[in-house]
């Protein structure tokens, strides 16, 4: 290995543990912080410069592109994973065999994903139930969109194995060059140009491709501390624990990404202003749950790293350090949304009505900030000891058991509101949080048995 991946091997595997977790987590906080600008900055330069009903095609459209972007995100974890814990055991082969089998998957991952979202954009549209006056630029923005899937992929993937290695900080680099790029573009093809979603669409597209070419570069001067063979040639020997590892965490993304399309579908019902609120309201999700969202993806590296060396313990005391300091900013966030809403809508459009409502559906789902610190981090320490089916199964229990049944229960009340339906979102994540611990439990009495047999 070289110097810099040899030190951060050193640090996640002995010494202090609070350190090296937080050094990890800071950088992946600031490129969550840049997607969510990434993703933000073209809802709220189009809800400077165009309609209502661009803000509610760019907002529903993107959630069906993030839909689109689990999967993959979901299919990077297995590789983080795989690869933090070869690299924790020293494992220069199956490293390289990890890479391998990444590339040979994801290039096939990319183009059926691709055709997919490019024939089935419409359908995709009035399956959200998007507002007539925004359909025929939500199917555009969608399809733009969709024809840099391969962009989406490529940089995930290359992001997923510096992670593995312990290092966040290229992966900050990357999407720091993104987002530069899509606020000047944005700025450009929207306040300019006058394009509406399309022109948020192109600057997305084009952004994303500047940073793939910009990483691909990176690793030509700095290349990875192990040999990458012939993807088509070992590949196929990884590609099995990549899909064992990853597909729960992407099918597990994917359906409960799927359940928010449902749930935004159904408010989409109420009209333009409810549809435009809620798509606010997930925006400010991604901005304001980035602390436990990167301590989620750091203790799973770490934890990966140290179930690789047999450091199981150490694996443990990880938890409850990023749960602490991820529940004080949870508390914050929840302050935030819950007394400040309409002040946090009113950076993504100045429509009074839009804003109002916003304010009315976060005062419901502010709870859930107290939630997610505790759960996202269970997940991260799930994900790195490899029990991802547990991850799949909780999220789908509590958004097809909870969070889908009651929105709709509660959209069909008299004189139903914005804050009515809310109120589905932090009752699922009490679901959540209570399975993570009841399986946390499980898998310490587990381990006491096994110790115990020893």
């Amino acid at each position: 290995m070289n110097n810099n991946q040899d030190r951060y091997t050193r640090m996640f595997l002995s010494g202090p543990i609070l350190a090296p977790l937080v050094q990890f987590a800071l950088p992946l906080m600031l490129s969550l912080l840049l997607q969510a600008l990434y993703g933000g900055v073209d809802l709220a330069v189009v809800g400077q410069f165009s309609s209502t009903a661009s803000i509610s095609a760019v907002a529903t459209g993107s959630q069906v592109m993030q839909s689109v972007t689990v999967l993959i995100t979901g299919l990077t974890m297995g590789v983080t994973v795989l690869l933090g814990k070869a690299v924790g055991a020293n494992d220069s082969t199956a490293a390289g065999q990890v890479v391998a089998g990444q590339i040979r998957l994801f290039v096939i991952v990319a183009a059926v994903l691709t055709a997919i979202m490019l024939l089935f954009a419409p359908q995709a549209a009035r399956l959200m139930n998007v507002p007539e006056e925004a359909m025929a630029e939500t199917v555009r923005y969608v399809r733009i969109c969709s024809a840099g899937i391969v962009f989406i992929t490529a940089y995930n993937g290359i992001s997923g194995v510096f992670r593995a290695l312990g290092n966040s900080r290229s992966p900050f680099l990357f999407v720091l060059i993104a987002c530069l790029m899509n606020v000047a573009l944005d700025l450009l093809f929207v306040g300019v140009f006058d394009m509406n979603a399309s022109g948020a669409a192109l600057a997305t597209v084009i952004a994303q491709a500047t940073s793939v070419l910009f990483s691909l570069g990176y690793i030509r001067r700095h290349p990875l501390p192990f040999a990458l063979e012939n993807p088509w040639r070992v590949g196929g020997k990884a590609i099995g624990g990549i899909l064992r590892v990853g597909s729960p965490i992407a099918l597990q993304d994917f359906l409960t990404s799927l359940s928010f399309l449902i749930i935004t579908s159904i408010v989409n019902g109420l009209g333009l202003i409810a549809s435009a609120a809620v798509g606010i309201a997930e925006k400010l999700y991604v901005f304001l749950s980035i602390v436990p969202m990167a301590f989620m993806s750091a203790l799973s590296t770490f934890v990966a790293q140290n179930m690789g060396a047999g450091n199981k313990s150490r694996a443990g005391r990880s938890l409850f350090l990023a749960q602490g300091i991820s529940f004080c900013f949870g508390m914050v966030m929840f302050v935030l949304t819950f007394c400040f809403g309409g002040f946090l809508a009113s950076f993504f459009g100045n429509d009074p009505a839009v804003i109002a409502a916003t304010a009315e559906y976060l005062h419901g789902t502010a709870w859930e900030y107290l939630m997610i610190p505790l759960t996202f981090c269970f997940l991260g320490y799930f994900n790195g000891r490899e029990h991802t089916a547990f991850v799949m199964l909780q999220g789908l229990l509590s958004a097809f058991l909870v969070r889908i049944p009651l929105s709709s229960y509660l959209s069909q009340l008299p004189n139903t509101s914005m804050f009515m339906i809310s109120l589905a979102i932090p009752f699922s994540g009490l679901v959540n949080l209570a399975l993570c611990i009841a399986y946390y439990f499980f898998l310490r009495k587990r381990d006491r048995r096994k110790r115990d047999a020893l």
